[in-house]
């Protein structure tokens, strides 16, 4: 018994060691202030869940800044399949005619909870079920698709194997989106989230790399960080455009971009405090300077989600990422 109370302790003193590493290290990071040309590259991208009023869409597309939209086309089951939302064929006629110019994806969604950890996500049968509705789903009007799985835990075989499959489908012109999970702030610090939560909260850099390899597009989520001060949040944005830019500077050409909190809570995330539009600006401009991304990767934001989107909202964008 005292020999597995010590061991239990030495665990316990090794995730509070992690925990105070990270929080330093991401209460430095947030600080000073960003380069000039570490803003808005007119590529950014807004999730869109519902159409029913496309008033607060069409505000965010008004900035000009936004040129993907990743519109909910339908939710993935175990096996697979893709449960169709209805009329997204509405919204596409509204954007073809009223901004041309913007690209709609399927945003196909698979959430769940728990691990990956002793079987795969998506086992083979439901991979091929899904890459083939993914093309299909495309097909209907789409511009290509974003696919968010989550979670899945590194290494899991099944995820990057489904980006491939889903990108044979698809063919090479239309773009291919993936949403990946967050990056861990040290090398092997998801660790002591994992064995708390019992699931994968973030990847390690070497595993973003791996899943998307054959993605055009890659998407980091900037909410449910977890963080308990508005500081160390801006401290994680920062930290997420490193690890990012890091694990991606190889790549011929990649679109990365990074969420920006603007939903009410409820359906599409937790409440979470200390995550703001301005905090999380701010930090993926403080992490763009400071990782001086190769000019074959073009970095931008997200709106999560663009039709809950408010006024406040659109104001922080519009002076802390468009400059205006």
């Amino acid at each position: 018994m005292k020999w597995l109370l010590t061991r239990v302790l030495a665990g316990l003193a090794a995730v509070a060691v992690v925990l105070a590493g990270a929080g330093a290290l991401l209460a430095y990071q947030y600080s000073g202030d960003p380069a000039p040309w570490a803003a808005s590259q007119g590529a950014d991208a807004a999730w869109v869940g519902s159409w029913e009023d496309t008033g607060p869409l069409a505000a965010v597309l008004d900035t000009g800044g936004v040129d993907t939209v990743y519109v909910h086309a339908g939710d993935i089951d175990d096996e697979g399949a893709v449960d169709r939302v209805a009329d997204t064929d509405r919204l596409l006629t509204w954007l073809a005619d009223e901004y041309p110019n913007v690209r709609p994806l399927a945003w196909l969604r698979h959430v769940r909870t728990g691990s990956s950890l002793v079987e795969d996500r998506f086992e083979a049968p439901a991979r091929e079920t899904l890459a083939s509705e993914a093309a299909e789903v495309a097909a209907d009007g789409f511009a290509g698709v974003h696919l968010e799985v989550r979670p899945v835990t590194v290494n899991d075989p099944s995820m990057p194997e489904l980006v491939s499959m889903v990108r044979g489908e698809l063919g090479e012109e239309p773009v291919l989106s993936v949403q990946a999970q967050h990056v861990e702030l040290l090398p092997g610090g998801r660790m002591p989230s994992f064995v708390v939560q019992r699931e994968e909260k973030y990847w390690s850099k070497g595993y973003l790399d791996r899943v998307t390899e054959e993605a055009d597009e890659v998407v980091l989520p900037g909410v449910d960080a977890g963080m308990p001060t508005g500081a160390l949040y801006g401290g994680f944005m920062v930290r997420q455009v490193n690890e990012a830019v890091t694990a991606l500077s190889t790549r011929e050409e990649v679109t990365v971009r990074f969420g920006v909190p603007t939903y009410d809570g409820g359906e599409w995330g937790g409440d979470e405090e200390h995550e703001s539009p301005e905090t999380a600006l701010a930090g993926v401009r403080l992490g763009m300077t400071g990782a001086e991304p190769p000019e074959s990767m073009t970095l931008g934001v997200a709106f999560y989600l663009a039709d809950e989107a408010d006024a406040d909202d659109l104001a922080a964008y519009r002076s802390g990422w468009l400059l205006t």
